[in-house]
């Protein structure tokens, strides 16, 4: 049987981005831009472009820019139309939303990934849902998300996005243990949060794009704590690997940047600018101008 399509999203955005001090004491994370779009706005596009309807934002104390940017701008909208700047009026539609489209949950204490995911247990309901971590910025011809859901539509159960990382940065993911390798799609045995590097099952890292069953809320709500005391989404799925339907690897095409951290949003900057035709041939130009004059300085 066809499983039930996917509709509706989770977005975990409750983190204090505390590795972006001071830059985050006042704005959210998420709103932060690579080039001229804050990095939720990516998570957003990737979203739509899977069929989701419903967004879910589970969100903490001081978020309340996020929830601004995605609300019409009517002061706004109306001094772009009196200039007749009608491509930027183009540009801010993709920034609103429907009402009824969007909700907000809080996470009242940080409690980990899993415990984000809970908080929007309600909003689920008895639906299968994905989950992106708007810190992966994903670059890819077709949308990451869009191509996890054409591959969930063949195996259905748990699905996650996964990419091969060397040994020694294994303990910074979650990694997955395979029982049959398909190609671009791998049939997990297991589930290993940030493994050392000796103890890690396989190359496989899952990286902030889920696709999951409302099985996975039922043992989230066990609030069984993992690594680091909190409660994991990797030990919730990993449960599902005995179940009828199972979890899924899904090796994605595409190039992900950890936009958490500092030299990881740094190289998505550079990579969407350059990606950018009206930015391309200055910025390439400006590029080549620095790495020349740090050549001539060493």
């Amino acid at each position: 049987m066809k499983p039930k399509k996917v509709t509706k999203a989770v977005f975990p955005v409750a983190g204090l981005g505390t590795r972006f001090l001071p830059a985050t004491k006042s704005i959210p994370k998420e709103i932060m831009t690579l080039v001229d779009r804050p990095l939720i706005q990516y998570a957003i596009d990737e979203a739509r472009a899977a069929g989701i309807k419903e967004f879910i934002f589970v969100t903490s104390r001081g978020k309340s820019a996020l929830e601004d940017y995605f609300d019409n701008a009517p002061e706004l909208e109306s001094e772009l139309r009196k200039k007749g700047k009608t491509e930027l009026l183009e540009i801010l539609k993709d920034t609103n939303m429907d009402s009824g489209a969007i909700a907000y949950v809080r996470q009242n204490r940080p409690m980990g990934l899993g415990h984000a995911v809970w908080c929007a247990r309600r909003l689920i309901g008895d639906e299968p849902f994905a989950v992106l971590l708007p810190d992966d910025v994903i670059a890819a011809e077709k949308p990451c998300l869009q191509q996890m859901v054409e591959a969930y539509e063949k195996t259905g159960g748990c699905m996650v996005a996964a990419m091969e990382v060397p040994p020694a940065k294994a303990s910074s993911y979650g990694v997955l243990d395979i029982a049959e390798d398909m190609g671009s799609i791998v049939r997990a045995k297991g589930m290993v949060e940030k493994p050392k590097a000796e103890e890690a099952p396989s190359n496989l890292a899952v990286i902030g794009r889920y696709i999951l069953t409302p099985q996975v809320l039922t043992n989230l709500n066990r609030m069984k704590q993992g690594t680091g005391g909190e409660i994991q989404l990797t030990d919730a799925i990993a449960e599902e690997v005995d179940s009828k339907t199972g979890v899924f690897g899904y090796r994605f095409r595409g190039l992900r940047y950890d936009c958490g951290s500092k030299a990881g949003f740094l190289q998505a900057t550079v990579a969407f600018g350059l990606s950018r035709p009206d930015l391309r041939e200055e910025f390439s130009a400006y590029l080549h101008e620095m790495i020349a004059l740090q050549k001539a300085a060493q």
